[in-house]
């Protein structure tokens, strides 16, 4: 396992390498008041404000901050289910908030309002489809609360850590992963609840990387750029990914070296020509 200072590193290099526009992110659940670092913002504590948790992850990834996020600091309700800081409610078990007819909660259905399954409607037209539609949690009263600062500066380990790029940074992300462990990373894609997604089945141990799509709220209240994708990884991979990156970038194919230009008969590598003169294609 790296240490704290070997981790610090490692995000420097991560934002270098990538050249990022926000830092890369260490997120940690926590168990125990205790672990929240006194530089941390509370949001209700400090600020006398509730943020959703996509905007405490903007907290830290764009302006550097120490977020600490517990029950009485959100906004939004998924994270407060999916990381098991109060008890799933029964109609979440039923289908989560898509199906209000399999919902014995009336004040709930109330609420979903007129538009009510109509609203709800949008996300899934037949209703019996929201039978397997919760997302994965964690055990309700496991964790206290979730923390997050720069990888950079980090003064706690990670369980997780978050790389906001976009399309190309991710290519070479997985290229660098590709060329450490031979292996294509796989992802399960959901268009809501990225928080989520990108959080819990690793800390949970199910998957060491995740490519996560930001969901409506990243953009409308965390104001992520439409053109960012989450990749998330576990601590223990983090060492990987930098090599792998490193090893691009000593052979300069990484990506501060890409370089764009339209161009017919570019010059190819002496494989490429090879194979082309085998093939006829070229003399």
């Amino acid at each position: 396992m790296p240490t704290i200072e070997e981790f610090r590193s490692y995000g420097k290099e991560i934002d270098d390498l990538l050249r990022l526009d926000s830092f890369t992110v260490a997120v940690k659940m926590i168990r125990d008041m205790e672990e929240i670092p006194a530089e941390a913002v509370r949001p209700k504590r400090d600020l006398n404000q509730h943020i959703a948790q996509c905007q405490a992850f903007a907290l830290t990834r764009r302006e550097g901050k120490t977020v600490a996020m517990l029950k009485e600091d959100h906004w939004c309700y998924a994270p407060v289910i999916g990381y098991g800081l109060v008890e799933q409610p029964d109609f979440f078990k039923k289908g989560g908030l898509y199906d209000p007819q399999f919902d014995d909660d009336p004040e709930i259905r109330e609420a979903l309002g007129s538009t009510g399954s109509k609203f709800l409607g949008h996300f899934l037209e037949k209703p019996e489809l929201a039978r397997n539609m919760t997302f994965p949690c964690f055990e309700a009263g496991k964790y206290i609360g979730c923390l997050t600062a720069p990888l950079r500066s980090t003064t706690f380990e990670p369980d997780v850590v978050f790389v906001y790029s976009n399309n190309a940074q991710l290519r070479n992300i997985l290229m660098a992963i590709k060329y450490k462990e031979g292996i294509h990373v796989t992802s399960e894609f959901d268009p809501i609840d990225s928080c989520i997604y990108s959080l819990v089945p690793l800390v949970e141990g199910k998957q060491d990387y995740m490519i996560t799509i930001p969901d409506p709220g990243e953009q409308e209240r965390a104001l992520t750029d439409e053109n960012k994708i989450i990749f998330s990884l576990t601590r223990e991979k983090v060492r990987v990914l930098v090599e792998g990156l490193r090893h691009y970038d000593e052979i300069k194919l990484g990506y501060v070296h890409l370089t764009k230009l339209m161009q017919a008969d570019f010059e190819q590598p002496q494989f490429y020509t090879l194979l082309f003169k085998r093939w006829g294609i070229i003399e």
